[in-house]
């Protein structure tokens, strides 16, 4: 890829000096001065807590909590790790996670304060105003002081004090509970970032539950939310599962699970020494389906790979049961062999016990408000006909599961978000009665097409398409980078809706065919010979940083060989996309990645972890987001230091031109702007290519647009929609400014060098003398 051209302008002309001083002031005065004017939009319909207790601070609403910490069971080891020996199962048992959740829920039941909160339907614009900036941690990736912990970094006075100023928040912790598996009596590490969780308990290479509680506390005094996690689709090879495969009480019922009878094992693969499972062939799936036992091919297989995942099944060894019975299970896992999925819907419902019980004590123990649903888009399985697939995604369990977590939550007082990369049919539909909020994969991998090829095309494809299946942007939490890769699976289009047929680039194409060419774009432009920094994970997408993406799109083939111009030039591009993410309704979320300016690592520096074919992990840096261990050169996890582009927060903060401090303006504009809990109502053509205009109701009556040139190049842009009124005075967001008029054709223009953003609001014309 050719390299781009110099950029004439710098975005801070909008967004830093004096724009963090006096923007946010201006606006408010601006939208003072409209309020006065205009009048009133109609108010959203008032739920129960706003009627009765309509003065109250959010944070002192009614919150349910245990009375005391749930005392677990010390079990000493002795003897073989079997389902003969009681004192193993005794010990499994004391720190079984369906234990922990059977002996918490007694403390909820029967009390008042869980009648306290409204909990029926989701409300994401409440989630909303509770935090709409969240910064996304990562704990394995954070490097702290020397002897603090993960948990006692995040609850640094310090920290938060700089949060507070940029404008986040939220934070949401990723997932710091145990998590890997059991060995016999051994545990084993964790196969997939400590989304295998296996215990209640937070991990102590993480911290403890008081720095946990105190992190809490620290962020309410600065007005922010803690966020944690609940896995309610699977778990690790803990207790729970190693109790189930012993045939131990309701434990079985905890997964798809099926005991495979003694007459048909020399259908199953032998497990090889030093594993405790095997992944089951297309051959063996096929031959257990028939035979009656599983529900075998299902419509996708995550972390497709040749040899180590070509099913979602996989078999045990032999096994011996607490009853002395000598079983071979066979187990449904989405994801890895490690993460066993949860049955939704076993007579015994031990399954849902276990993650209702997780769910309480992260809300009402350790005092977060607000979890994060991870995968929990498969809840449900079931048997098809005619030789088709298993149907395991958009099953109405999921809905249904869905709506009983998000409800729980809801009814002692927290929000919800899911990350659900299914349709956007599938997202609209579980949002009606599920998560408060959802993860915008539907416009994740379209933003980062049209900075790939300075073509906004896709991407006003994919916001036009949520609008009319009726997906609300404010409930959707819009992010840069995360804990994964660039997903480009392109769900909705390759599942869905694979054989209907979509208007792009001059012809119609079948969906499954769109999703194709915009995968092969993104590779052509982000991976390669050429640009070597960033890896393809699988099918799933490309593993990278938000910086190495605008690196590739910039044309840097070599991070070693980035130039202080070049750092500009990624950072002008990075407040486009914060642009992109922050001045449309719903939540904004950014990493400290982001907030660093993070390049992958090398390949060589994570070999280990990439052997299983996993390449996320150079997208996974270490990162010292206050830069209190300049001479670290890995995390307390053992993740690699990368490269920081911009450096830590205390240096970015005095310095008015700095990446975080731009994002400061932005964010405060933002903020007094209302355009978080906005209502989008058009995506309007345009007439260059790399525009992109997004139009937006206001609360107070106005009507807001925001515009963004995603080409390398300057444009005389023409901005148009039918929502615009003629007469109407355009005002600049960030300067207050008057910078046109809109004229008869429902249009104003706009000066737009290359990789610009900006925001306007559109004022009512004057009343003219007589009329």
């Amino acid at each position: 890829m050719s390299e781009r051209e110099p950029m004439a302008e710098d975005m801070a002309e909008n967004t830093a000096d004096s724009a963090a001083e006096n923007t946010a002031h201006s606006a408010a005065e601006n939208t003072a001065h409209s309020a006065a004017e205009e009048p009133a939009a109609q108010p959203p319909d008032v739920n129960f807590a706003e009627y009765f207790h309509e003065a109250r601070p959010r944070t002192l609403r009614h919150r349910a909590r245990v009375r005391s910490t749930v005392r677990r069971r010390s079990v000493a080891q002795d003897g073989p790790a079997s389902g003969e020996n009681p004192v193993y199962v005794s010990w499994l048992l004391a720190q079984s996670m369906l234990g922990h959740a059977n002996e918490l829920a007694r403390q909820f039941s029967g009390q008042g304060s869980m009648w306290q909160n409204p909990f029926a339907s989701p409300g994401p614009r409440h989630a909303v105003e509770t935090a709409s900036v969240w910064f996304t941690a990562y704990p394995i990736s954070l490097i702290t002081r020397p002897g603090v912990s993960f948990l006692g970094a995040l609850g640094d006075e310090e920290l938060w004090q700089a949060f507070e100023t940029i404008g986040i928040e939220g934070v949401h912790t990723g997932p710091v509970k145990r998590a890997g598996g059991l060995s016999g009596w051994q545990p084993t590490p964790s196969v997939d970032g400590h989304f295998d969780r296996i215990s209640n308990e937070l991990d102590p290479v993480f911290g403890t539950e008081d720095e946990f509680r105190g992190m809490c506390a620290t962020a309410t005094w600065h007005g922010g939310t803690i966020i944690d996690d609940v896995v309610p689709g699977h778990t690790g090879k803990g207790p729970d599962f190693r109790l189930a495969e012993l045939a131990y009480g309701d434990y079985p019922g905890i997964y798809h699970m099926v005991e495979i009878e003694p007459g048909d094992w020399g259908t199953l693969p032998d497990v090889p020494p030093g594993r405790d499972s095997v992944n089951l062939d297309a051959a063996t799936e096929e031959a257990l389906e028939k035979a009656g036992y599983i529900v075998g091919r299902l419509q996708r297989v995550i972390f497709f790979r040749e040899g180590v995942k070509e099913t979602n099944w996989s078999v045990t060894g032999e096994v011996t049961g607490v009853d002395g019975v000598v079983r071979r299970w066979v187990y449904l896992h989405y994801f890895k062999d490690g993460q066993p999925s949860v049955n939704w819907l076993d007579p015994t419902f031990a399954g849902m016990r276990m993650v209702m019980g997780d769910a309480l004590h992260s809300l009402a123990d350790l005092g977060s408000g607000a979890l994060r649903l991870d995968a929990n888009g498969f809840l449900g399985v079931e048997k098809s006909t005619g030789g088709m697939p298993g149907w395991s995604e958009g099953h109405p369990l999921s809905e249904a599961a869905n709506h009983l977590i998000a409800s729980m939550v809801r009814k002692v007082g927290g929000f919800t978000f899911q990350e659900l990369n299914l349709t956007v049919d599938d997202i609209k539909v579980t949002s009606e009665a599920g998560a408060d909020l959802s993860y915008d994969f539907i416009n994740r991998p379209a933003y980062h097409h049209a900075l790939a090829t300075a073509d906004t095309e896709f991407l006003r494809l994919t916001l036009r398409t949520a609008l009319d299946l009726g997906v609300d942007p404010a409930s959707l939490v819009h992010a840069l980078q995360n804990h994964d890769e660039l997903t480009y699976e392109l769900v909705h289009w390759t599942a869905g809706h694979a054989t209907e047929l979509f208007a792009f680039r001059g012809e119609d194409v079948t969906g499954g065919d769109l999703a194709d060419t915009i995968r092969r774009d993104l590779c052509e432009h982000l991976t390669g010979p050429d640009v070597p920094y960033n890896l393809i994970f699988t099918t799933n997408g490309i593993a990278c940083t938000t910086a190495t993406v605008i690196a590739a799109s910039l044309g840097i083939s070599a991070l070693d060989d980035i130039t202080p111009d070049d750092v500009e030039r990624i950072r002008r591009v990075h407040l486009l996309l914060v642009m992109f993410n922050a001045f449309q309704p719903g939540v904004f979320a950014l990493s400290g990645w982001d907030l660093l300016g993070m390049l992958t690592l090398p390949p060589e520096q994570v070999s280990d972890l990439l052997a299983s074919g996993d390449t996320r992990w150079i997208s996974r840096p270490a990162h010292d987001l206050m830069g209190h261990s300049p001479d670290a050169d890995r995390s307390a996890s053992g993740m690699p230091r990368g490269r920081s582009l911009y450096g830590p927060l205390p240096e970015q903060l005095a310095d008015e031109t700095s990446f975080a401090r731009q994002m400061q303006a932005i964010l405060a504009v933002r903020k007094h702007s209302g355009v978080a809990t906005a209502r989008q109502i058009d995506v309007p053509d345009v007439a260059h290519r790399g525009l992109l205009v997004m139009v937006h109701a206001l609360d107070d009556g106005r009507t807001q647009a925001t515009v963004l040139n995603f080409a390398d190049e300057h444009v005389d842009a023409a901005v148009r929609s039918d929502h615009f009124e003629p007469g109407s005075v355009v005002v600049d967001l960030f300067s207050g400014e008057t910078v046109g008029t809109v004229d008869d054709l429902n249009g104003f223009r706009v000066d737009m060098t290359p990789f610009r953003a900006t925001a306007v609001v559109l004022e009512a014309p004057p009343v003219e003398d007589g009329a």
